[in-house]
């Protein structure tokens, strides 16, 4: 039994399966390309390496396609016949194993709870503390990102090989927590310390975003671009960002440039890939760029992948693209399809239940946020989602967007006051989320009463004109199969007034069905 160079106490006897595995770790930590030929290397030196089993149960997990499930459960096993064959293996190994069974059962966060809890005595073990951090990323919990952050910062060694890893993923913690000063400090020492650390090379260009440093931004991911290049499609993402900073400087034909040359440079129907296409294109056509045919790839990628929920972020960016090139059938297929996960008991299922649904009807058209509450609802819901602010904030938009077309005022200016206070300086997550919420509640309306416009008449007398034709048909034509008789609301008008004349109490209960019944749900009833 020994201690890899990150940190992890291992079974294995063979000096080639840990070298090629501590290969695959830092090609993790590092988003390199290798990894998976590292991690094959691992396992074909030495069949029972219980951590490599584990790292490729959870790296088929974390890829989030629902056809990698079985791959995820394979590696399970494989992972537990390992231990078997090593005597029971290492605590370590144990523990890898307990937290990819809950990951495999699609608890994500109890997964993390697990290696966060197993390694409390090392918790800048590397390897997991990087799983925990992305299981806790792609759910939303910034708040367990910083706590087990913090803890292994705390406990980092003058000669720990992945301090410079560990700095950066503290960093993107900060930053997520609206503490910029912090993130930028402890992201500009993580790649210091390792200059391959892109995670940390990320957190930093997170900064000058929420900052609205958008130069600051473009000189350090360009000035930086050698080593963030050499990543795998994460290089996709950090061209993403390069591209998030000139839009808001207005700088479209780069933007585009960057879209073709690097964002999108292929085809391909990763998510996070996807993510990165359909939130740029939505952002450029919103602000009023025409963006030719680049929807069509990703939309039709969105439609093959229409049955997936495996995650919901992925899910709703592409029930995003088909809204875009206005294909029905597959918007409503997939709206379907998380209504159904909602229904399931994990966590994406809690989160499709929670957020999911809602913004999903939103993005399609079906719904506008129907109040102040479920506006607030929703957006104190959408770091549930997963991903990052900066991600997040494509959702936003979409959900101020909704808001705004039910008003007067113009949609782009409620948009551009919400992601002003996206951008605040110094707002914990709690309460950036909170002050968006409130923002978008201030656009919305300020009186708990509909607000008086030329077309609430009509649409008063309209759907109380609907509601009475209802009624009529309810009372004259199906309680008497029922009860007997027909229900008659001109007799008790008669009877309350104290007069005969049945076409003046028929008037009377035809204005009180028509005006008076909406009038006062709306002022009444609605606000109550």
């Amino acid at each position: 039994m020994k201690r890899d160079a990150y940190d992890l106490v291992t079974s294995t006897d063979s000096t080639e399966a840990q070298r090629a595995f501590e290969n695959a770790v830092f090609a993790i930590a590092a988003h390199r390309p290798n990894a998976g030929t590292a991690l094959q290397a691992t396992l074909v030196a030495d069949p029972d390496h219980v951590a490599g089993h584990a790292l490729k149960g959870f790296a088929n997990l974390i890829l989030a396609r629902s056809e990698l499930s079985t791959a995820a459960t394979s590696a399970l096993r494989d992972a537990r016949a390992a231990l078997i064959s090593r005597h029971g293996g290492t605590q370590d190994e144990r523990v890898l194993v307990a937290a990819l069974d809950a990951a495999v059962s699609g608890h994500f966060a109890k997964a993390a709870d697990v290696l966060d809890i197993g390694f409390s005595d090392h918790p800048a073990t590397f390897l997991p503390f990087k799983l925990a951090h992305a299981l806790r990323f792609m759910i939303g919990d910034a708040a367990g990102m910083l706590a087990a952050s913090t803890l292994a910062v705390r406990r980092l060694g003058v000669g720990t090989n992945a301090a410079g890893f560990i700095l950066g993923c503290h960093a993107f913690s900060l930053e997520e927590h609206g503490r910029y000063a912090e993130a930028l400090e402890a992201g500009q020492r993580a790649v210091a310390l390792q200059p391959d650390d892109s995670w940390g090379l990320h957190a930093v260009s997170h900064v000058f975003e929420m900052r609205g440093d958008t130069q600051q931004g473009i000189d350090w991911l360009e000035g930086s671009r050698r080593a963030w290049s050499r990543c795998n499609n994460f290089s996709f993402h950090m061209a993403w960002h390069l591209g998030l900073l000139h839009l808001e400087r207005g700088d479209y034909e780069r933007v585009l440039e960057l879209y073709d040359d690097e964002v999108r440079p292929q085809q391909t129907d990763d998510f996070r890939d996807m993510a990165n296409a359909i939130s740029l294109l939505w952002r450029l056509e919103q602000s009023g760029i025409h963006v030719g045919d680049r929807w069509s790839d990703v939309a039709e990628i969105a439609y093959r992948r229409r049955s997936d929920t495996t995650l919901i972020f992925a899910a709703l960016h592409n029930l995003a693209a088909m809204v875009a090139v206005g294909d029905r059938e597959g918007v409503a297929e997939l709206v379907a399809q998380i209504d159904a996960k909602a229904l399931g008991m994990d966590d994406q299922a809690n989160i499709a239940a929670e957020i999911g649904v809602p913004m999903a009807r939103v993005l399609a058209g079906l719904d506008a946020p129907a109040d102040q509450r479920m506006i607030d609802r929703m957006v104190a819901n959408l770091p549930k989602i997963g991903g990052s602010n900066a991600q997040r904030d494509f959702f936003v938009l979409a959900l101020a967007k909704a808001v705004g077309a039910g008003g007067d005022n113009a949609a782009v200016s409620r948009i551009g006051q919400i992601r002003q206070r996206l951008q605040a300086v110094g707002l914990s997550a709690t309460r950036q989320r909170r002050k968006i919420a409130m923002s978008m509640i201030e656009m919305h309306k300020t009186s708990i009463f509909p607000e008086i416009q030329p077309g609430l008449a009509r649409t008063i007398v309209l759907s109380g004109l609907a509601a009475d034709i209802t009624w009529e048909i309810w009372a004259r034509l199906i309680t008497p199969l029922w009860v007997g008789g027909p229900l008659e609301p001109a007799a008790l008008v008669q009877s309350v007034f104290g007069f005969n004349n049945l076409l003046l109490a028929e008037a009377i209960h035809a204005l009180v069905g028509i005006v008076f019944y909406p009038i006062g749900y709306l002022f009444i009833a609605r606000p109550l």
